[in-house]
């Protein structure tokens, strides 16, 4: 499917649909670098959800340069790369897109996420957000460079039909197109691998 330069996949969608584990298991399972978007949040936007507010747009712009920077590193070095984005309005996507980002929605009922994040303790994501973003929601459309992936089932099935449905080839352990280890990023700084019971945005 890419002839000439391998993607750099966004893993997206809302808060608990499992972006980090199916994220994680795909860089595992290809060799590639891998960053969490979580991880990317300044401090004032961390601060906020964590006191139930959720994000504007003027809030989320800084964190959506920041991802940017980092595909168009990986772009422009023809490094693939898996990061983890909730991207949830188009307009945030177009801040992102480059000619070899593949946008992947994990798409989930409203109760299967509400279910997930209820069992989770140690993120600053508070179960409130959720209607905010349901509500915020834009799913791609047919003219973005995206595919959907059902988020209710087990997060193996989930990453073996993303790379049925790319083409990607799975490679065991690192790969030369990609970090000497998976998890870690060959361009730039070190991403360490996330825990998906950590990461939601």
């Amino acid at each position: 499917m890419f002839e000439n330069q391998q993607p750099v996949l966004v893993i997206m969608g809302i808060s608990g649909s499992g972006k980090s584990t199916v994220a994680g298991i795909l860089a595992g399972q290809l060799g590639w670098d891998l960053e969490e978007g979580d991880d990317l949040h300044p401090q004032e936007n961390i601060d906020k959800m964590s006191a139930g507010h959720a994000l504007n747009d003027e809030d989320r712009a800084p964190w959506l340069d920041t991802i940017s920077s980092w595909i168009i590193e990986h772009t422009m070095a023809g490094v693939p790369g898996i990061i983890t984005c909730s991207a949830l309005k188009r307009r945030y996507r177009d801040v992102l897109r480059e000619h070899n980002v593949i946008f992947v929605h994990l798409a989930g009922s409203k109760d299967l996420i509400g279910r997930r994040l209820a069992t989770r303790h140690d993120h600053y994501m508070p179960t409130s957000l959720l209607d905010s973003q349901v509500a915020t929601l834009e799913v791609p459309d047919p003219d973005e460079r995206a595919i959907t992936i059902d988020a209710g089932r087990a997060p193996a099935e989930e990453a073996a039909e993303i790379v049925r449905r790319l083409g990607l080839t799975p490679r065991p352990g690192s790969s030369s197109l990609g970090a000497t280890e998976p998890g870690k990023s060959s361009v730039g700084r070190a991403a360490p691998a996330a825990d998906a019971e950590r990461r939601t945005e």
